[in-house]
């Protein structure tokens, strides 16, 4: 018995000191979802005995099953004296695939708090997601007869937005927030849902903020009409910030036929990220093909002055990446990730590259757009070594 009551001391120790620093507290208990039920109890009680409010119990390596989970709770709620002064919160990892079911189970066993991530960003295979809880809440509304006060069509853009400054893109067929959420391709359904979409359809993509059909824009809109939609998006810009979207908006718009809201948005993004760059792309030419050595010539822009240097690669990108690294004196930064992704569909579809450089023990995350994925790398090589020297100091070249 001396270790489990040495456990227990410290349960109580520490909660005590934390009520010390601040009045709500939450408890924690580890991997509580594999502990012995009497001293996982035990451990709850005096924890909550010193203070505690708040009483989360973690599948941490995503173990249980929703119905194992759901019994979990339920003796927590039968067993331990003092459960009802605090609030029964569930944290469940998607080892198995499962924590948004057990997260459900949890709440429909009494669980008033669920820890969640949005997109299901979590430590090895993820967390329980955000969009996919709220959404079943909502949509089974009669079943669970709970309320989140989550705004619901700020979900696909925060779903966005997370995926961009984490640099994880969005799996297409994710539930909710996936590209392919809403599409319909096998005949039925398309037809099924021509004629009434609640067929196949439990939710409308309008209600988390997701466009059905979003073709707006062409070459020959103007500037008010770009204000207006970026406005309808959610974006409010300064006018350079306006100034400077429109002119790529323009330099797209003569690349492709269509510009979408998902056009739009990354675009919009880029320049914004990309605005307090002390380096800027001036020009890129390479030269490149079967049996010759990949050549690019790169120019970069800063306080006026121009820097132009030429370099060979694995390719155009490598070779691109290389000049850059000429011109700056970047050779104590290594390339860790690079990805490639289509915003849209099509052969003139806008391309989003991410990268995520090392420099020493740290990482960092540029991006880049363009119609030519290879000026998208560049611009997203550039981005991402522009943060190192705003957060290391240019010394770190």
């Amino acid at each position: 018995d001396v270790y489990p009551n040495a456990v227990l001391e410290a349960v109580g120790r520490s909660v005590q000191r934390a009520r010390n620093l601040c009045e709500d507290v939450e408890w924690s208990a580890e991997d509580g979802s594999r502990t012995e039920a009497d001293f996982l109890c035990r451990c709850v009680e005096s924890a909550i005995h010193h203070g505690a409010r708040t009483i989360n119990t973690p599948d941490t390596v995503g173990y249980a099953v929703p119905d194992e989970y759901a019994e979990l709770i339920k003796m927590l709620m039968n067993r331990v004296p003092n459960i009802d002064k605090a609030v029964i919160s569930v944290h469940c990892h998607n080892d198995l695939g499962l924590a948004v079911s057990n997260s459900l189970a949890a709440i429909q066993a009494g669980a008033n708090q669920v820890e969640v991530a949005v997109n299901g960003l979590g430590e090895r295979a993820g967390n329980a997601a955000l969009e996919e809880i709220v959404m079943a809440l909502y949509t089974k509304q009669n079943y669970f007869n709970r309320k989140t006060g989550i705004r619901y069509e700020e979900i696909y853009r925060t779903s966005r937005m997370v995926s961009s400054l984490a640099g994880v893109q969005i799996q297409p067929n994710k539930a909710v927030v996936g590209k392919n959420a809403f599409l319909h391709e096998s005949g039925i359904h398309q037809d099924g849902v021509l004629k009434e979409r609640t067929t196949y359809e439990i939710m409308n993509p309008e209600l988390i903020g997701a466009s059905r059909d979003n073709i707006v824009l062409g070459k020959h809109s103007g500037r008010h009409a770009l204000r207006e939609r970026l406005a309808e998006l959610g974006y409010s810009l300064k006018e350079d910030e306006l100034d400077k979207a429109f002119a790529r908006f323009k330099e797209i718009a003569d690349r492709k036929k269509e510009v979408t809201d998902l056009d739009i948005e990354a675009l919009v993004k880029n320049e914004i990220r990309i605005s307090g760059d002390l380096y800027q792309l001036a020009y890129l030419q390479f030269y490149s093909g079967t049996n010759i050595i990949p050549t690019a010539t790169v120019g970069l822009k800063r306080n006026g002055q121009t820097f132009e240097e030429a370099a060979c690669g694995d390719g155009p990108v490598d070779a691109a990446f290389h000049a850059i690294d000429k011109i700056l004196g970047a050779h104590h930064i290594a390339l860790d990730e690079y990805n490639l992704s289509a915003i849209t569909g099509g052969k003139d579809a806008l391309g989003e590259v991410t990268v995520r450089v090392r420099y020493e023990d740290k990482y960092f995350i540029g991006r880049g757009v363009s119609t030519d994925v290879v000026e998208a790398s560049v611009k997203a090589y550039l981005n991402a070594v522009n943060i190192v020297i705003q957060e290391m100091g240019e010394d770190a070249l």
